[in-house]
């Protein structure tokens, strides 16, 4: 019963999504073809709400949901693989037509093709963690 919270959260989040069509596939083609504003209105949202966030969290330290303090580290500095990993994850967005948030959003909508953008997803996730040592960071 926790959990239930962060459950609802979820489901909340996926109905905004899939009202602000975030998840439609032709939303997505528009914005990789520099048609429409729609998304990068979205992702401007996202990117100021996620600022405000993480301030929030740095200046009341707040604690996560087992009471441990949220500990924020700094990145790592390398502008090279920040644009190659950035690169590949665009190149998959506009192949595919969705980001991993919408791929559940979709699945709860009852696309189940798009079983086959999580299993893609999750098998680069897992190729990534085998080759990780192997590449220059």
């Amino acid at each position: 019963m926790k959990l239930f919270k962060f459950i609802l959260v979820g489901f909340v989040f996926g109905i905004v999504l899939t009202k602000a069509e975030a998840v439609s596939w032709y939303r997505i083609y528009e914005m990789f073809q520099f048609q429409s504003f729609h998304m990068f209105g979205i992702i401007m949202v996202a990117i100021a709400t996620g600022v405000i966030g993480i301030q929030l969290i740095k200046r009341k330290q707040l604690k996560d949901i087992a009471g441990n303090p949220i500990v924020i580290l700094d990145k790592e500095k390398g502008t090279v693989r920040y644009l190659i990993g950035g690169t590949l994850f665009g190149l998959g967005w506009a192949l595919v037509g969705a980001c991993p948030g919408p791929i559940f959003i979709l699945l709860g909508a009852g696309f189940l093709s798009a079983g086959l953008i999580l299993i893609g997803a999750v098998f680069g996730t897992f190729l990534y963690g085998v080759i990780k040592d192997k590449l220059p960071h």
